[in-house]
């Protein structure tokens, strides 16, 4: 979601707001003030068409924060993290941990539908109601008829069994449910992702090639869902492939690390010059690890700064970053990976830094393996 901003919070989570929103907003505007509102209630000045259409999509807007919200709250409810809720060109998106049931799976994923269900059928059943009344009403009915619909257009279109929309999320959760094989059901349910996408980008471009510039839509969202079926089905043959495989197995130690109450100015010259090393872990006083620094935030840091800043000041702390025992399998781990840290999962073993495992050891761990030059564990052949 790059080039969206932060814009505060829901249910204790940030909400962030992607640059497509006002354009998302300014086309359901046109559409219900300039199109919609004209055709079902004629003779009605401009003005009044203009205010009634951005009441409507700011109304819709909302509908789809309504959307994620719940999908966030019934992850946090399940104790799933949730990293933040974002809204753009095509509604919006929730992004947080694996679920670590199919029940808790199903029910985040059937807690976004139900919602613009509900909003729909009581959006609607209130236009119905004002309709009945004469002068002022008219236009507000029109207004909630148009915003129930939507809602129940949107609710009905997230169950389509496609990753990553939500009604492909309740087919994993069912199947993993069913199999007991959470992999499996995550293989599957994304490669259905990608045929529903290639089906939608056909049927786009044909409805482009017969004069309906709506199809550009549907080939927009089959591009989106293939693209992210696509991911996860790496993700899942990825999970597959390192089974029996332990944390220590793939990763790298002794390992870099800096004093967290160093300046950024000495922190740079000392630790993070010599390491040649992207990100670091940080250690505290009594030399337990407490977060991890990127170099590329380092260098936001005004040069006014970097003598009197302290380095865990712009450091990722520890309750953010991944963390993993030795002993914990791999595929595990790898579900509490962030985008705030990236590919990094910090080891620790008895509250002390004893390695990291980065995306660089996780490929060479999975070309060894693919090489048959791995044994089950993942240690070479022949190694105790």
């Amino acid at each position: 979601m790059n080039g969206s901003v932060r814009v505060g919070h829901v249910v204790g989570v940030p909400l962030r707001m992607h640059w497509s929103v006002p354009l998302l907003v300014g086309l359901f505007a046109f559409g219900l003030g300039r199109q919609a509102l004209p055709v079902w209630t004629p003779g009605r000045s401009a003005a009044v068409y203009a205010v009634a259409g951005v009441a409507g999509a700011a109304l819709l807007t909302g509908s789809l924060l309504l959307h994620e919200t719940a999908h966030a709250a019934i992850a946090l409810r399940k104790k799933i993290s949730v990293e933040d809720v974002t809204l753009w060109a095509l509604g919006g998106t929730t992004r947080m941990g694996r679920p670590q049931t199919a029940a808790a799976a199903l029910a985040v994923a059937v807690s976004g539908p139900l919602t613009s269900l509900l909003i729909g059928g009581l959006a609607l059943g209130a236009g119905i109601g004002l309709a009945n009344l004469a002068g002022w009403a008219e236009i507000p009915a029109v207004v909630l008829v148009w915003l129930g619909w939507a809602n129940l257009f949107l609710g009905v279109f997230n169950l389509l069994p496609a990753v990553p929309l939500d009604g492909g999320r309740v087919v994993q959760a069912v199947m993993w449910w069913r199999t007991g094989d959470r992999d499996r059901a995550d293989l599957a349910a994304s490669r259905g992702g990608q045929i529903m996408g290639m089906l939608m980008v056909a049927v786009g471009w044909i409805s482009v090639l017969r004069g309906a510039p709506g199809g550009l839509w549907i080939v927009f969202v089959g591009l989106f869902i293939m693209i992210v079926a696509g991911a996860e089905r790496r993700r899942a043959t990825l999970h597959t492939s390192l089974q029996g495989v332990r944390v220590a197995d793939a990763m790298t130690g002794p390992v870099v690390s800096g004093a967290d109450w160093l300046t950024v100015q000495r922190f740079i010259d000392e630790v993070a010059v010599p390491s040649h090393h992207s990100a670091i872990p940080l250690l505290d006083f009594e030399g337990r690890p407490s977060g991890l620094v990127q170099l590329r935030r380092l260098a936001t840091v005004p040069p006014a700064s970097r003598e009197t800043l302290r380095i865990r000041e712009v450091a990722t702390p520890l309750s953010q970053c991944a963390v993993a025992a030795p002993d914990e399998p791999l595929s595990q781990a790898l579900d509490r990976l962030t985008l705030s840290t990236g590919p990094r999962i910090l080891v620790v073993d008895g509250g002390r830094l004893v390695g990291i495992v980065t995306g660089k050891d996780i490929s060479r761990l999975v070309q060894r393996r693919s090489l048959g030059g791995a044994g089950a564990d993942g240690r070479p052949d022949g190694e105790p």
